[in-house]
Order: structure tokens, then C-alpha cells, then sequence
């Protein structure tokens, strides 16, 4: 998810009233397309399902929020050093992450899955992907797993800057599988190049431990009152329907997960 583009921002979220603060919290999303979660439009504006969910999350718990594109790699970076105050960017929820970050409740979760060229028998197991390349987004949840579990059998894990990389790779017979989060691998499957050469060929075996306990708001640690706020906007949200409202315009159904 890597693209050269001029820094922007998008104000998002409503100003509840004259006791907030003046200053918007600075929400980091990756500057790379990763639909249908959030990517540019035509026009260059931001849109997905993540967009979305920032916009209401934030009004929702009565802040004014920015959206600041940063590169995925450096998006934890700019958080510790303060050039972002959240990130919004599909990130798992993980012991690692934790050691550096705090984290929200979660707003989504979903399997983590590997998708193959139609036709290759293979499974999402290391006896199933031995021999073969497999491709991943660099410094994501799904790198670490395939190193911990299929790098051993594979003939090579191959990183990406950008998941749409890899799934260009897989299009082109470069690699014989990736592994991401289902969903985002569904909107690669639905378009003509994704449907014509590849297929899901199963979930992973769950390991909370690497693939996290669902998506979160990234936040510096003791960052009490401002993770208290988007708690209560992620509450919020759910318990009045405008989750549901929004999920509804991209998926068939609920991706929240248990």
C-alpha cells in the first residue's frame, strides 16, 4: 500500500460544542489504497468503509478529527513521535503492538485467509504450502504469521510494500499464494483479474497472539481520556445503528466479529 502523493488532510467529525478541544485529533490511515477500507476516488478525496467509520466514530464520541495519510512502514512511528494522535488503519490488536502502542476496543474483526491460483491444490497449512512462494504485505500481523508457520516448508515468503503488489504478483504466476485479512482479499476477488485467476483456498488457523484480538484505535500509551473517547464513539455506534448502516453499504454482512 504505497503510493507517492502531496500531503493532504480531511476533516472529519463534528464539534459537539464549545468545551472541546480546539486542536483535531490527528487520525492516521495508510497513505496506501487498501479498498475496500479506504482508498482515493477520482477526484483524490478518501473514501471506504474505514473513512466512514472515523467520520461517525468521531462524531459519535465528540471530536474533531483530521485524517492524515502516512506510509503504513512509519504509521506507528509518527504515532510515538506525535505527528498523529490515532491510527485508524486496520490494525490488529497484538501483544507485540502492545508493547509500544495502546489500543481501543475493537470496531472489526475478521479472518485472515490465503488465496491461490484456481486449479492449485494447495491449503493453508505448512504441509499445504511447502514449495511454494507466498507472498505478503511487509510489516503486517500476516508477515509474521507466515514466518512463524509457513516460512519452514515454503520455497519463499515474499514481502510486499503494498498488499495490492502482491496481489499483482499472484495475477502474474510470480508467486503461487498470499495471505491477508479476508476481506480486503474478497474486494481483490471481485474485480475481472482477481476473479479470473484465483480463489480462496481456506482460513488460517487462528493464533491470537500474532493475528490479534480484532482492529483497534492505535493510541500512545497514557492516552487515558482520549482512548475513554473513542471507546465511547465505537459504543456509540454500534448501539444506534450506524455501524450497521455503514457495513451494510460495503459488505452483506456484519464484519465486527465475536
Amino acid at each position: 500500500m504505497k503510493r507517492t502523493m502531496t500531503a493532504m488532510a480531511l476533516t472529519l467529525g463534528l464539534m459537539a460544542g464549545a468545551a472541546q478541544a480546539q486542536t483535531a485529533v490527528k487520525v492516521g490511515i495508510a497513505a496506501e489504497a487498501y479498498p475496500p477500507f479506504a482508498s482515493q476516488d477520482a477526484s483524490g478525496a478518501w473514501v471506504g468503509w474505514e473513512v466512514e467509520m472515523i467520520g461517525a466514530i468521531c462524531a459519535a464520541a465528540e471530536l474533531t478529527c483530521e485524517i492524515v495519510p502516512v506510509a503504513w512502514d512509519g504509521i506507528i512511528p509518527s504515532l510515538t513521535a506525535g505527528q498523529i494522535d490515532a491510527i485508524m488503519a486496520s490494525m490488529s490488536i497484538t501483544e507485540e503492538r502492545m508493547q509500544t502502542i495502546d489500543f481501543s476496543d475493537k470496531y472489526y474483526n475478521t479472518p485472515t485467509v490465503v488465496v491461490g491460483a484456481k486449479g492449485v491444490e494447495m491449503a493453508p497449512t505448512p504441509e499445504g504450502l511447502a514449495g511454494k512462494i507466498v507472498g505478503v504485505q511487509v510489516s503486517t500481523v500476516h508477515q509474521a504469521y507466515v514466518e512463524k508457520y509457513f516460512a519452514p516448508t515454503a520455497a519463499e515468503v515474499k514481502t510486499y510494500q503494498t498488499q495490492d503488489e502482491a496481489n499483482q504478483d499472484l495475477v502474474a504466476g510470480r508467486i503461487d499464494a498470499i495471505q491477508a485479512d479476508s476481506i480486503a482479499l474478497d474486494a481483490f476477488l471481485a474485480t475481472p483479474e482477481g476473479a479470473a485467476c484465483c480463489e480462496v483456498k481456506g482460513a488460517v488457523a487462528d493464533d491470537p497472539a500474532i493475528l490479534g484480538l480484532g482492529v483497534g484505535v492505535g493510541l500512545r500509551k497514557g492516552e487515558e481520556d482520549l482512548k475513554a473517547a473513542f471507546n465511547k464513539g465505537i459504543a456509540a455506534v454500534l448501539a444506534d445503528g450506524t455501524y450497521d448502516k455503514i457495513t451494510a453499504g460495503y459488505f452483506a454482512s456484519s464484519i465486527y466479529g465475536n
